[in-house]
């Protein structure tokens, strides 16, 4: 994929989280700018690293540590980064992850339904196990901090 498909494709998103974040959570799209334009950067930053640099990581590990050096104590755009990062609540890019995935999904519905039974089978498990295993975990932390 070109760089210019990368940006229209980030850009998208962009819109769609700021959209999400105004209904959702009244924020301000011009408000939100700033921290979707930091974040399209950095998005942007790590696809070109994935070209760049001939240590193969995924998009997702570039942007992490894009973003945490960005914000780090040393950094000079600190300041900028945070508080403009810190006016999105991070849940309103799950509309649109949600979306991509039943876009993605509706694409190859014949190999899904090929699956049958089983892929349903898996997810559940995966759920379950998911959120049992987060139960589990966060019992035992709030009982060794004495929240509990």
């Amino acid at each position: 994929m070109r760089y210019i498909e990368w940006l229209f494709l980030l850009v998208i998103g962009a819109c769609g989280t700021g959209l999400a974040n105004f209904i959702g959570y009244d924020v301000g799209f011009m408000e939100s700018l700033p921290g979707l334009a930091v974040l399209v950067i950095i998005s942007m930053l790590a696809v070109v690293c994935t070209k760049v640099i001939p240590l193969k990581l995924p998009i997702v590990a570039y942007c992490a540590i894009i973003g945490l050096l960005a914000a780090c104590p040393l950094s000079p755009v600190r300041t900028f980064v945070i508080d403009a990062a810190a006016k999105i609540n991070f849940t309103a890019p799950f509309t649109m992850v949600g979306a991509y995935a039943g876009l993605a999904i509706g694409d190859q519905l014949k190999t899904f339904v090929k699956q049958g039974p089983k892929i349903l089978l898996v997810g559940l498990l995966v759920m379950t196990g998911t959120f049992l295993g987060s139960c589990i975990w966060d019992s035992l932390i709030l009982k060794l901090t004495g929240a509990i």
